[in-house]
């Protein structure tokens, strides 16, 4: 059997659906595994094993009509038995519908945008599979069951995202450390950006916890990914006697940073849910987006630890991007960020 798994962006929810593609993985009647992602996240696709072939599609590009067509033509000529939209969205439902008939999709209730229902078979999730690896997890079963359209009997459980470095394509990159100048330093990633507006720290908050490690003699390091976020990591970096990454980072480089690292620090975030694939501890915060939905857990597989910091507005989670009564995460404190950091 040759399934696609429609899985476009972002970054951490892409790291979300791994647990699924294991799934699809160990079942013996799939010889083949391919994923469609947005060519902005194709990086992404680094770490998956190498069988998994990832076609990227130029949603954002000059030309996107074009590059839907070439990809959707390219697709159909591989025969496809069954495709997976995991995305939930009307572009991920119609490029789905598209490339094969029979298309597997979220439990109408839950779809990003309901007019995407209407292109996909929307499989029925358990009343306590409310986080999005669960859900993932229930559409790729959902081809191998003639039950997909009734409410399961029992919740599937969740697996915590995990990367199998040996697997994939990343080089190991053991002088990063060395150029960056972190060989041999206890050091904790500081990821002070966030995807939405609503996810971000104050200032003060961030300057506290760099503060804190140093006085616990662990140094600071503030990661970014745009130019926007590596002026706000130099500036609390400079503030702070902290430590901000002088490039972009690719791929390999960010897994060998996460990996040296103590812990990693951040929003709901690509890099926070990298991290935790990776098996590092993690410390999240929560406010307009919620932990019982996305956030790492431990499942006893791995040993790493990761922290949940809620502020619990009696208005949240709203899930919104944008917020014209913004309190979130101004209460979230600096002390119970390095109170977590001691516990790890």
């Amino acid at each position: 059997m040759k399934i696609l798994v429609v899985k476009l962006s972002a970054f951490g929810d892409i790291i979300h659906a791994l647990p699924a593609l294991d799934d699809l993985l160990a079942r013996p009647e799939v010889s083949e595994v391919h994923w469609l992602v947005d060519k902005r996240y194709a990086f992404v696709g680094e770490i998956f094993p190498k069988q998994i072939k990832v076609h990227a599609i130029a949603l954002k590009g000059s030309h996107p009509v074009k590059s839907s067509l070439s990809i959707i033509r390219q697709l159909r000529r591989i025969g496809f038995d069954v495709v997976l939209d995991l995305q939930g969205l009307i572009k991920s439902a119609v490029l789905a519908k598209a490339v094969k008939r029979r298309v597997f999709g979220i439990d109408s209730s839950h779809i990003r945008e309901k007019p995407a229902a209407w292109l996909q078979n929307n499989v029925c999730f358990h009343p306590d599979e409310r986080h999005v690896v669960q859900q993932y997890r229930r559409v790729a079963a959902a081809p191998f069951t003639d039950n997909w359209q009734k409410k399961p009997e029992k919740p599937i459980p969740y697996k915590a995202p995990g990367i199998d470095l040996y697997s994939t394509s990343i080089p190991a990159m053991p002088q990063l450390l060395e150029e960056l100048g972190l060989t041999g330093q206890d050091y904790i990633v500081l990821h002070a950006a966030g995807g939405w507006e609503t996810k971000l720290l104050p200032e003060k908050c961030w300057l506290a916890v760099a503060n804190g490690l140093n006085d616990r003699g662990i140094k600071p390091v503030f990661s970014w990914g745009n130019l926007d976020e590596k002026d706000m990591a130099k500036n609390l970096a400079d503030r702070s006697n902290g430590y901000a990454l002088p490039e972009r980072l690719n791929m390999s480089e960010l897994v060998a940073l996460l990996t040296g690292a103590r812990a990693v620090v951040g929003a709901d975030t690509g890099v926070l849910h990298l991290a935790a694939a990776l098996g590092t501890p993690t410390v999240t915060f929560w406010g307009p987006s919620a932990s019982w939905r996305s956030a790492p857990f431990s499942d006893g597989a791995q040993g790493a630890i990761h922290w949940h910091i809620e502020s619990d507005p009696a208005c949240g989670p709203c899930f919104k991007r944008t917020c014209s009564n913004f309190i979130c995460m101004d209460a979230i404190q600096a002390d119970a960020i390095l109170g977590a950091i001691d516990d790890i």
